[in-house]
């Protein structure tokens, strides 16, 4: 029996977005409240983070065809934010938490916006896809909405250093896709499905536009989490 196919911009997709953001809306509502509450669905949230991975390369291995190594070794920039989130809403440390809102907000949205998936309801290779983006985006927005994490000042700190540490996974990335034949982070080349990357050019030329928009993104996404001056003054004093 073939599984069951998805294409983007469907309503099979327009309804996993619904949801996927429906629920996101519930977890920060509920978090707000505090008390048990907020450490239930903070938990609930880690968990999801954290298993994404291992969760994913199950559903994949019932895929009744050949998958390659992307599918199943959590390397994709979006694996890795599943995990940096898990252990941000845990552990609060500002690196982790830094790099789970810029990460998380900035690329795990646009693999919601065009998923690079072919595999539809029900299956578990849908669910897992959607589950695990939309954890890390429900994770980017529940630090600083919820847990109150603020960007450092001078503004241009936080985004410099996740763009830092974005190059630094590119690099890892190209060298994992030379070593194994892969695509982590598509930087090997674009995907199947309709993406930004269809638009910024042939490869490997679209990875400079990818650098300089990852850059406008996480400047842009610095603006409403910047901690106030006058709460800085008041921990000066």
């Amino acid at each position: 029996m073939p599984d069951p196919a998805f294409a983007p911009f469907t309503a099979q997709h327009g309804v996993a977005v619904a949801v996927g953001f429906g629920l996101i809306a519930l977890c920060l509502v509920l978090g707000r409240r505090g008390g048990r509450t907020e450490l239930v669905v903070r938990a609930i949230l880690a968990f999801l983070c954290l298993s994404a991975s291992a969760f994913g390369a199950w559903a994949w291995s019932r895929v009744g065809r050949e998958i390659s190594v992307d599918n199943y070794l959590p390397l994709h920039l979006c694996d890795l934010a599943a995990f940096l989130g898990g252990f941000a809403l845990i552990t609060r440390k500002p690196i982790l938490c830094l790099l789970t809102y810029f990460w998380g907000l900035a690329g795990t949205l646009q693999g919601i916006a065009t998923p690079a998936i072919d595999i539809g309801w029900p299956h578990p290779a849908f669910l897992a896809f959607f589950t695990a983006h939309f954890a890390v985006i429900a994770a980017a927005l529940y630090l600083p909405v919820v847990m109150g994490w603020r960007a450092e000042r001078p503004w241009w700190k936080s985004p410099l250093k996740a763009f830092a540490w974005l190059n630094a996974y590119v690099v890892v990335a190209i060298a994992a896709n030379a070593l194994l034949d892969s695509n982590f982070g598509f930087l090997a080349g674009k995907p199947l499905n309709p993406s930004l990357l269809d638009h910024l050019g042939p490869h490997p030329f679209y990875i400079l536009w990818l650098e300089a928009l990852a850059l406008a993104f996480f400047a842009l996404l610095t603006l409403p989490v910047m901690k106030r001056r006058k709460s800085i003054e008041r921990t000066r004093e």
